[in-house]
């Protein structure tokens, strides 16, 4: 007696179903995991960043700061410093970062040596660009003691750490190398005046304003 063979064999055409409904989902869980990697290290800073690396955390005036972001100052491939910035909170937008109240910290390590005129020019220039017109005449003072700190360094070489902090009730404290060059100048408008330098509307470097507000340029 035949006994009849109930195994059921799939058509081609629905083996080939089968493997689109199965490569979707596998393409679906892919792009699930990946935009998930993505959002878990979303504002993570490059650390290090040109062979750079930046202290995770710091203590600056008794409060304890968070590296938020880092970035590098270039053009094609000529590389200028590696920046880091340091704050009390994350802050993904220059409002935030400039508006936050305590200690900062906006940390460079110089890739070149740089003469000391052109390093103040950039000074200059960028809080210029930065600041409005009207309030101009507040800072002229203040960025005439800011010049006199930095004239007799002759220039900044390549490896040398400065360090711009605001330390409350003080001001800006420039140092060098772990050395503080003069006294602070008062003001947080001052010290907001500099950051905007490279968190402002018209920053020195974009991708570097990017980098230190924790994002991918």
């Amino acid at each position: 007696m035949q006994m009849k063979n109930n195994t059921h064999t799939a058509s081609p055409a629905g083996l080939s179903m089968q493997r689109r409904v199965l490569c979707l989902a596998m393409a679906g869980l892919l792009s699930t995991a990946l935009v998930g990697t993505s959002a878990a290290h979303a504002g993570a800073p490059e650390n290090p960043i040109a062979g750079v690396r930046f202290e995770p955390r710091v203590q600056l005036a008794g409060q304890a700061l968070r590296l938020n972001g880092t970035g590098l100052r270039a053009v094609a491939w000529f590389k200028g410093y590696a920046a880091g910035l340091y704050l009390a909170q994350p802050a993904a937008t220059a409002d935030d970062a400039l508006a936050q109240a305590g200690a900062k910290r906006l940390q460079m390590r110089l890739l070149v040596d740089v003469p000391i005129g052109e390093f103040a020019k950039a000074f200059h220039k960028g809080v210029a660009r930065n600041t409005p017109p009207a309030l101009h005449a507040g800072l002229a003072e203040r960025m005439a003691t800011f010049d006199a700190l930095l004239r007799p360094l002759g220039k900044v070489r390549k490896g040398d750490l400065v360090n711009l902090d605001l330390v409350p009730g003080q001001g800006l404290l420039f140092w060098l190398n772990g050395r503080q060059l003069g006294g602070a100048i008062p003001g947080d408008d001052f010290y907001a005046a500099l950051l905007r330098i490279f968190l402002g509307d018209h920053p020195v470097d974009d991708k570097l304003k990017a980098g230190l507000l924790g994002q991918r340029a």
